[in-house]
């Protein structure tokens, strides 16, 4: 984001002379200038002019971080990615039939079990078991799921965002 700001400061200076003096040409013997006669070859002081000087100053401020809107973006982007990455950990351990003795397993199954829980029973079979692989179907659904609100979320988020013109 780009902020163009110009500040205008007017300063009014004493009165200046600002030309050279001139001096009278040698023909006639006094001449008059304005209310005071002046002799030949004297010389001349203009009127003392006030000189205005304006100072200008001029700074683009460029914001150098993202703004509030594309923060919260990738915040909302973070966390629904992080619920993916357990819910697709989930999904792949179970199709190779990880053993649920080890704790980094049951670890991963227990906190994506949170994730998968509210899209338990929207299918008739939660689970497609072959051998001892286990398709979680429910977790493939969470997974479709999580993703949609993702996208609504960014959706909203997206309409409150201003960008330049």
């Amino acid at each position: 984001m780009a902020i163009d700001q110009v500040d205008q400061t007017v300063v009014t200076g004493e009165p200046t002379v600002v030309a050279a003096p001139a001096t009278v040409p040698e023909a006639p013997a006094t001449v008059t200038t304005g209310q005071v006669p002046v002799r030949a070859g004297q010389a001349i002081m203009p009127a003392a002019m006030s000189q205005e000087t304006v100072r200008t100053e001029s700074r683009h401020l460029t914001r150098s971080g993202p703004g509030a809107s594309e923060m919260a973006r990738r915040i909302i982007v973070l966390l629904f990615g992080l619920i993916q990455i357990v819910i697709g950990l989930r999904i792949v351990l179970l199709l190779l039939d990880a053993r649920a003795g080890n704790a980094l397993v049951s670890g991963i199954l227990d906190i994506s079990k949170i994730f998968v829980a509210p899209f338990d029973g929207i299918l008739n079979s939660n689970a497609l078991t072959a051998g001892g692989s286990t398709l979680d179907v429910a977790a493939v659904v969470a997974f479709v799921g999580w993703t949609i609100l993702e996208l609504i979320v960014l959706w909203a988020i997206g309409i409150f965002r201003r960008e330049p013109a």
